[in-house]
């Protein structure tokens, strides 16, 4: 369908009236709301008459207890940021500290992020912002990325799971006495 100078005035007025642009192609027959957009943004139409369901929005005033109480929970809920740099600008925080007694690598077995080898054990000893972090670097297990100290660390054997644990401790019901009714 091709757009004639009729359909084109006829479009200009109905613009002009408000209509939507799939109310303007359903009255010219052929087209459809996106050639109409198309058309409208070609010919420049920008404004539009406000329609009765289209309202202006106005603003409602809020109390200042609303706004208050919607900072507090914006502070409160804020994201820390990143916390591998959280001690650069915290500096009360504690230091890091190791929880479990880690093996003791001489130092020409350390190895640095730059020196670690295909064989190399990558389990990463203390804090990553301290000069003295390093890898184990002892030979790692076959099909492992640690050593044998350290996958034993790292990969824990698996929980039963509940249904497991239930059917090897069966569940003990209660017996019924004659005091109780029971359904017959």
């Amino acid at each position: 369908m091709a757009w004639n100078d009729e359909r084109v005035e006829l479009l200009k007025k109905l613009w002009s009236e408000g209509l939507s642009a799939s109310q303007i192609a359903g009255r010219l027959g052929g087209v459809t709301r996106n050639a109409v957009i198309g058309k409208v943004h070609r010919l420049g139409l920008s404004g539009r008459a406000t329609t009765s369901r289209m309202k202006s929005h106005r603003p409602r005033a809020r109390s200042t207890a609303a706004t208050a109480r919607r900072m507090q929970q914006k502070t409160r809920f804020a994201p820390q940021g990143n916390s591998a740099l959280r001690s650069l600008y915290q500096p009360e925080a504690e230091p890091f500290t190791q929880s479990v007694e880690e093996l003791v690598i001489p130092l020409k077995e350390r190895r640095t992020i730059q020196t670690l080898t295909e064989c190399s054990c990558r389990w990463p000893i203390g804090d990553p912002q301290a000069a003295d972090f390093h890898f184990c670097g002892k030979t790692k297990v076959a099909g492992l990325p640690y050593c044998e100290f350290h996958a034993r660390r790292a990969f824990q054997p698996p929980q039963p799971r509940r249904r497991e644990r239930e059917i090897a401790e069966p569940r003990v019901v209660p017996a019924v006495t004659a005091s109780e009714p029971t359904d017959a």
